[in-house]
């Protein structure tokens, strides 16, 4: 048994006898929502040098001494987060699974 999520009312095939809601409204939802980008770019090359902290660290490509860092929650909620380094000086980015 199916029910209208507008009204509650019960669905006879697939349609509220109330509001005219329908399970094609549901379809066209999902078709939108799947179609939606989910890349996303957590920081562009030069994004937040000012504003992240600093930490003292060997870049792995140049040897420089320094990066900025970021913590990210890229896994399921009972495990660490990911910390992310990008080099001061060639922007080289790597993740560090604590």
């Amino acid at each position: 048994m199916q029910f209208c999520p507008k009204c509650g009312i019960r669905l006879k095939k697939g349609v509220c006898s109330k509001c005219g809601y329908s399970e094609t409204e549901k379809q066209e939802a999902k078709k939108e929502n799947a179609e939606m980008d989910k890349s996303f770019t957590v920081l562009e090359e030069n994004d937040g040098k000012e504003a992240l902290p600093t930490i003292k660290i060997d870049c792995e490509k140049c040897g420089h001494t320094e990066a900025v860092w970021w913590m990210l929650q890229t896994r399921s909620a009972d495990e660490p987060t990911t910390q992310f380094y990008r080099c001061t000086k060639c922007n080289h980015t790597w993740r560090n699974y604590a």
